[in-house]
């Protein structure tokens, strides 16, 4: 194809055929952003028992850390792999495959905590299930997501969320104040009133409409301040 050139030339250089298909066959630079973390010899884990509605049996999830930073003032622990095991072979496929992207990520370091609210956000299209609390779980995959919470919580990887302090007052005064009213009005399974709502906060059925005003005593999550 033919091209006009509007400008002087001021130079110009001969290409080397032999040489561009020499550089086109050599492979592309690889930059790591970091290195990957290796296996040690020896390595602890937490095994985690969940026992969901929509699984025949239960599924055993067992969160392996390596220790970083060992004999440090920042020494701390941080998951290396993720396995999960169960009866049930229903999920077996993309169970396996999901564990293994996950342990991909946990041994390229960095930040992994992202992968609790990644897998939170995923919901089954047949309805999802509510634990023994009340919490609502939309997915199998999201009871996952709360499993590798928890075992991030326990590490100290994550912070606990909790009501603070002036929640957790509100919270004492709603419920005595309900149960004052209805003495036998708490699901004895749930621990909350009997026919409350799913808060959006928490997602936990313990929102019930007092003075006028929705008001989770579970989270203290309320409109009304």
């Amino acid at each position: 194809m033919a091209v006009k050139i509007n400008k002087k030339i001021v130079g110009y250089s001969v290409l080397d055929k032999d040489k561009e298909v020499e550089k086109k066959s050599q492979p592309a630079e690889i930059f790591q952003l970091g290195d990957p973390l290796s296996r040690p010899d020896q390595i602890t884990g937490s095994t985690y028992k969940v026992k969901t509605p929509v699984t025949e049996h239960a599924l055993y999830i067992t969160i392996n850390d390596v220790l970083m930073n060992e004999g440090t003032e920042q020494e701390h622990r941080r998951p290396f792999e993720i396995f999960i095991n169960s009866k049930n072979m229903e999920h077996f496929q993309w169970i396996v495959a999901l564990t293994r992207v996950m342990s991909a990520v946990f041994r390229k370091g960095g930040d992994i905590t992202f992968l609790v609210e990644e897998l939170g956000s995923v919901f089954d299209p047949n309805g999802g299930y509510y634990k023994k609390g009340g919490r609502y779980v939309p997915s199998l995959v999201a009871e996952l997501g709360q499993v590798v919470e928890q075992h991030l919580i326990n590490i100290g990887m994550l912070q606990q969320q909790e009501p603070d302090e002036y929640q957790q007052q509100l919270i004492k005064d709603k419920k005595a104040s309900f149960v004052e009213k209805n003495p036998d009005g708490l699901d004895q399974d749930t621990g909350f009133p009997t026919g409350s709502q799913l808060c959006k906060k928490c997602k936990v059925k313990a929102s019930i409409m007092m003075d006028g005003c929705l008001t989770c005593l579970n989270c203290g999550e309320s409109k009304c301040g």
